[in-house]
């Protein structure tokens, strides 16, 4: 599915490297959870594989499904089946959520599915994730609060049905009903899609109480210093970073 070599990155405009040799190997199937502080290049992972433009590669190289994607841009890398849930969602004024997912669904559903029947099963999803339907008419984004844009991230991935789904501290911003309920529907996806990933971004250990990921990775200065099971991420919330960090090898 996805597997990262030796990964180097930079942010372009400062010229700032963040990736520093991260290696990464996600299955079919599985569910992975990268854990780090803040500043540790977790975020900058997600937007260096969903292929941002604002950040360049150096060194090393990222395969999806066996092909070499470190020159595919961003829509391509899309199309392809990876999905990227923002960490910080931006607002579009003057773009309704209705128009958004007019739009973007063209990509992913097949011509001969109109869109009234895809309209109708966003909807339902909307239900599900507890959002009201009047918000097809609001712009996206726009006066929405922390929660409603995570979970409206969350949802995307039940919209696109993306092979690879990497979502960028989906627990921010939600209450502890909320992150069960994503949690829940982002579970029942991967047990129905058993050829879909998730990779889920985040520096607090409470997401994970409600998730059964097949690996935990620890970031630290842009390189994945640990990776194991549950039980690491048990330790991490009983000791922090910081006996990490004494064990990183520059």
């Amino acid at each position: 599915m996805l597997k990262i070599v030796n990964l180097k990155a930079k942010v372009k405009s400062l010229d700032k490297p963040i990736l520093n040799g991260v290696d990464l190997e996600v299955k079919s199937g599985e569910i992975h959870c990268i854990m780090g502080r803040n500043g540790s290049g977790k975020s900058t992972l997600g937007h260096v594989i969903m292929g941002n433009p604002d950040y360049e590669i150096e060194e090393g190289e990222i395969y999806f499904n066996g092909q070499l994607i470190n020159e595919l841009p961003t829509n391509e890398r899309a199309v392809a089946g990876i999905y990227l849930a923002f960490q910080n969602p931006i607002e579009i004024p003057g773009v309704t959520l209705a128009n958004f997912f007019r739009y973007t669904t063209k990509k992913f559903y097949p011509e001969n599915i109109p869109y009234p029947q895809i309209r109708k099963k966003i909807i339902e999803l909307l239900g599900k994730f507890g959002i009201p339907e009047d918000t097809m008419r609001r712009y996206l984004n726009e006066g929405f609060s922390g929660g409603e844009r995570k979970r409206i991230e969350a949802m995307q991935v039940l919209v696109y049905k993306p092979k690879l789904a990497i979502l960028d501290e989906i627990d921010s911003g939600l209450d502890i009903d909320g992150l069960k309920q994503v949690v829940r529907y982002i579970n029942e996806y991967v047990e129905q899609n058993p050829e879909s990933s998730i990779i889920f971004i985040t520096h607090y250990s409470r997401l994970l109480q409600y998730l059964n990921p097949n690996k935990v990775h620890v970031m630290i200065g842009g390189r994945i210093v640990m990776s194991g099971d549950m039980s690491l991420a048990k330790e991490i919330d009983e000791k922090g970073y910081s006996w990490l960090e004494g064990n990183v090898v520059s």
